[in-house]
């Protein structure tokens, strides 16, 4: 009877030495997507805010490349901790509606696409033999349209 419960007591032991390696990596795994979730909605918030107050009439030159820095630089002094993702911003223009020549309705709507790419951590680790190996980034766009030309026109 002693030697079953010492043989139930060492069983217990080899189940938890199998399961660990698999809860360190779904912990990993919860720890990295709640670190993406809470990049994103910071992301989308700040995004929104850059592009109607430095892609609308942005100061100094008035290019799209300007602009495109401009927002930008606003997303990432925002958000602090640039090490833990990296921002891209694009800006292009929306097709011109109506009108012929160089009149038209709408003159100059500019869609920005913000793209939030964030690396997982870890990127790679193996445990007791197991290996976790993470996508390569986790992708997260936020887009507006404005006319740049015209201060609080947002479609």
């Amino acid at each position: 009877m002693k030697a079953l419960i010492f043989e139930r007591k060492a069983q217990m032991s080899v189940e938890l030495a199998a399961l660990l390696p698999i809860l360190f990596v779904m912990v990993f795994m919860a720890y990295s997507l709640m670190r993406y979730v809470e990049l994103c909605a910071q992301f989308d918030q700040v995004a929104l805010d850059a592009i109607v107050s430095q892609g609308v009439s942005p100061p100094g030159e008035q290019t799209m490349e300007h602009a495109q820095r401009e927002v930008k630089t606003c997303i990432e002094n925002a958000m602090g901790n640039a090490d833990a993702y990296e921002v891209e911003v694009r800006a292009e223009t929306v097709g011109r509606f109506g009108g012929s020549g160089n009149m038209s309705v709408i003159p100059c709507l500019t869609r920005f696409t913000c793209t939030l790419r964030v690396k997982p951590w870890p990127s790679h680790f193996s445990i007791a033999g197991i290996n976790f190996s993470p996508p390569g980034v986790l992708i997260h766009e936020r887009r507006l349209v404005v006319d740049r030309y015209r201060p609080g026109v947002v479609v």
